[in-house]
C-alpha cells in the first residue's frame, strides 16, 4: 500500500493519502485546502484515482479541502454521520469500511475532542484524527467535546488495537510523525493520568480558542465550498 503523510505548516495538520498500488484507487484523509493543488498535483503524478476524501471532524483550526478534492476529481465525501453534514456523500458510522482496490479502511467511532470524531483503522495503522495525538490528545472544550467520552474512546477503542499499530495522528506540534499504540499507553502523560486525573486535567486546561473557529467550522459544514 502507498502512503504518503503530508502536513499543512498554517494549522500543524497532517493529511494523509492512501493508495493500493495495483489499482491506484485512493483515499485522502484530513484534505486542508490551502493545499489542494498540492494534493491533486500528487494525486496526478502518481497516477491516482481518489475514491473518497474523508475528515476525522469537523475542524475548528482550517478549512477541509474535501469539497473542493471533488470537484476536481470526481471522489465521494465522507464524514461522521452523526454531523449531519447535507453535503457530504457518505455519513461514517462505528464499523462502516470504505474500499480502496484490495485494502479496506475501517471507521472507529472516536467521539470527545468533538462529538462526532472518527478514526480510520487500515491493515497496522490507525489515523487518529484528533483523539489521539503523540504523547497527547486533542482538546474537548468546544463542538461538544468531553473528557470522559475521550478518555473512554482512547482506552476502550484506540488502546484494544494490537500494540504495533502505527499510530498517524491529525497533527503534530513537537514534530514527531508518528508513534504506536503500544507506545502511547506507556508513554503518553495524559493517559498514564487515569480517568479521574485525565478529565481534571483536559477540563483545566484554560486554552484560548482557536483563532478560525467563526470562520472554519460553518465552511466545514459546507464540505470547505464557500
Amino acid at each position: 500500500m502507498l502512503l504518503r503523510q503530508l502536513f499543512d505548516e498554517a494549522t500543524w495538520t497532517y493529511t494523509y493519502l492512501l493508495a493500493d498500488e495495483q489499482s491506484k484507487e485512493a483515499i485522502i484523509i484530513d484534505a486542508v485546502l490551502e493545499q489542494v493543488e498540492r494534493d491533486v498535483q500528487l494525486i496526478r503524478e502518481l497516477g491516482l484515482t481518489l475514491q473518497y476524501a474523508v475528515d476525522t471532524h469537523v475542524h475548528a483550526d482550517h478549512i477541509t479541502g474535501a469539497g473542493q478534492l471533488r470537484e476536481r476529481t470526481g471522489c465521494q465525501v465522507g464524514i461522521a454521520a452523526c454531523e449531519n453534514v447535507a453535503c457530504a456523500d457518505i455519513g461514517l458510522k462505528d464499523g462502516d469500511s470504505l474500499q480502496f482496490g484490495r485494502h479496506t479502511l475501517k471507521v472507529l467511532a472516536t467521539p470527545g475532542h468533538t462529538s462526532g470524531c472518527l478514526s480510520f483503522v487500515c491493515e497496522d495503522k490507525v489515523f487518529t484524527g484528533d483523539a489521539l495525538f503523540i504523547r497527547g490528545c486533542g482538546r474537548t472544550d468546544f463542538q461538544a467535546g468531553d473528557a470522559d467520552t475521550l478518555y473512554t474512546s482512547i482506552t476502550e477503542k484506540l488502546f484494544t488495537l494490537p500494540d504495533a499499530t502505527i499510530v498517524y495522528p491529525g497533527h503534530d506540534y513537537k514534530g514527531m510523525m508518528l508513534s504506536t499504540i503500544g507506545e502511547e499507553k506507556t508513554h503518553n502523560p495524559r493517559l498514564k493520568l487515569g480517568r479521574e486525573g485525565f478529565v481534571d486535567l483536559m477540563n483545566n486546561l484554560n486554552l484560548a480558542m482557536p483563532k478560525r473557529i467563526h470562520e472554519t467550522v460553518p465552511a466545514n459544514q459546507k464540505c470547505g465550498l464557500v
